[in-house]
C-alpha cells in the first residue's frame, strides 16, 4: 500500500511541476524525509509523512478497513 502511495504523491507532484525542494517545502518537511517518502524500498515512512505529501500535491490520504 504505502509503494502505491508513494508512487501516487510522485507522479501528481511530477504533473503539478513541483521540484523536490518546492514539494519539501510544501509539505513542512526537508529533502531527506521527501526522499524515504519517495524510495519504493524505504520502510521508514510514516502515514502522518504520506498525509502530508497528499496535501501538498492537492489530495486527501483516505485509508479504510472493509
Amino acid at each position: 500500500v504505502r509503494c502505491v502511495l508513494a508512487c501516487q504523491i510522485g507522479c501528481a507532484m511530477q504533473e503539478r511541476g513541483l521540484t523536490k525542494s518546492a514539494m519539501a517545502k510544501a509539505m513542512r518537511s526537508s529533502r531527506p524525509q521527501l526522499d524515504r517518502l519517495l524510495d519504493l524500498a524505504s520502510p521508514s515512512v510514516t502515514l502522518d509523512a504520506l498525509q502530508r505529501g497528499a496535501i501538498a500535491v492537492g489530495r486527501k490520504l483516505r485509508l479504510e478497513l472493509a
